[in-house]
C-alpha cells in the first residue's frame, strides 16, 4: 500500500473514525484511494486513479476502485464532480452518518482546471427555498459552477 505525506496520513486516519464510527471498515484499498484523491491536486477520474494505484498494486482492477468511490461517496468523505466526472476529498470536518453533513458549492475553473470547494450557507438557502415554492424539499444538492479562477480571470481583464 502507498505511504502518503504526513498531513494526508493525519486525514486518512480522521476518515477512518469516521467510518468507524458509523459501522464501516476503511480497508486498505479504501485507504489507498482515499490517500490519492487527498494528496492529488486537482480532481481526479476514475481511471486515473486506477492508473496511479497500479503502481503499488499492479493487480488492481476497475471493480476496485469503482467500489472504493462507492464507499468513500457513501461515507462523505469524498465528493463527485459530475461536470468533470472526477472525485475530489471532502473538506468539511464533520461528516454526519450517511454522508455529507452540509451541501458543497464548487468553482470549477476551465481555465487551469482547479477546483474549489466552497460551503455558503445563503446559496443552499436560496436553493431550498426556491425548491420549496414548487413544493420540492431537497435532501441533498451539489452546485458545480463553472467560470475563471482569480488567477486565470486576472489576464482577461
Amino acid at each position: 500500500m502507498p505511504r502518503f505525506p504526513a498531513p494526508v496520513e493525519h486525514m486518512l486516519d480522521h476518515a477512518e473514525g469516521v467510518c468507524t464510527a458509523h459501522g464501516g471498515r476503511l480497508t486498505a484499498q479504501r485507504r489507498a484511494v482515499l490517500g490519492l484523491i487527498l494528496q492529488a491536486e486537482g480532481p481526479l477520474g476514475a481511471y486515473e486513479l486506477l492508473d496511479a494505484l497500479r503502481r503499488t498494486q499492479p493487480g488492481a482492477a476497475p471493480p476496485t476502485v469503482y467500489r472504493a468511490l462507492d464507499f468513500l461517496l457513501a461515507h462523505g468523505l469524498i465528493h463527485k464532480l459530475e461536470r468533470l466526472s472526477a472525485y475530489v476529498g471532502c473538506v468539511a470536518g464533520d461528516h454526519a452518518e450517511g454522508g455529507h453533513a452540509h451541501a458543497a458549492q464548487f468553482l470549477i475553473c476551465r481555465g487551469c482546471g482547479r477546483v474549489t470547494e466552497i460551503e455558503d450557507a445563503a446559496v443552499t438557502d436560496a436553493l431550498a427555498a426556491a425548491a420549496r415554492r414548487t413544493g420540492f424539499a431537497v435532501a441533498r444538492a451539489t452546485v458545480e459552477a463553472e467560470g475563471l479562477c482569480a488567477d486565470c480571470n486576472h489576464g482577461s481583464g
